[in-house]
């Protein structure tokens, strides 16, 4: 096994250069239904590329443990692509830099209870990753016809850890 990256806490300005954080902070921007809700708005920017459109789908993934041994990270050409958690457990969340044909350094964050990510088009990143049961995601991306995909293998896997193990 090659490098070791240790997991950070997910914060909005670190995970700027990949996507965006979705995520209740500070105060609301409306007060809406009858002054018992607060909303929060438009809090991620979705990109579904031209000529294309978005959708909602569900993805229920197996929980994985840690350490992690990450082996690929992916890419979406063609659109952006944001998974909400509909638990309240945190995931690993998975990102290199860089938007040539090779990922370049890795980075790995663990999210809260009540926040959700949104990939940036073209974006390097691991695949959906929970830490525990239940695996249930709504993912909002494109939905549409055409090859949105880029896998890129590495020679040697990369050790995810949290710090101090």
């Amino acid at each position: 096994m090659g490098e070791q990256i240790t997991i950070q806490e997910m914060s909005r300005q670190a995970f700027a250069p990949f996507g965006d954080l979705i995520e209740i902070s500070g105060e609301p921007d409306r007060i809406i239904n009858q002054g018992l809700c607060g909303r929060y708005h438009d809090r991620a920017k979705f990109d579904f590329g031209p000529d294309c459109t978005g959708g909602v789908s569900l993805f229920d993934a197996e929980p994985r443990s840690l350490p992690y041994e990450l082996q690929m990270v992916e890419r979406h050409p063609l659109c952006s692509q944001a998974f909400i958690p509909m638990h309240q457990n945190p995931f690993l969340v998975i990102v290199a830099e860089g938007h040539d044909d090779q990922p370049g350094p890795v980075h790995a964050f663990i999210t809260k209870a009540g926040q959700a990510i949104n990939f940036h088009r073209n974006a390097w990143h691991g695949v959906l990753t929970p830490l525990s049961a239940p695996g249930l995601f709504a993912v909002i991306d494109r939905v549409a016809e055409g090859d949105n995909l880029q896998e890129y293998w590495f020679t040697k896997s990369k050790k995810i850890v949290l710090e101090g193990a």
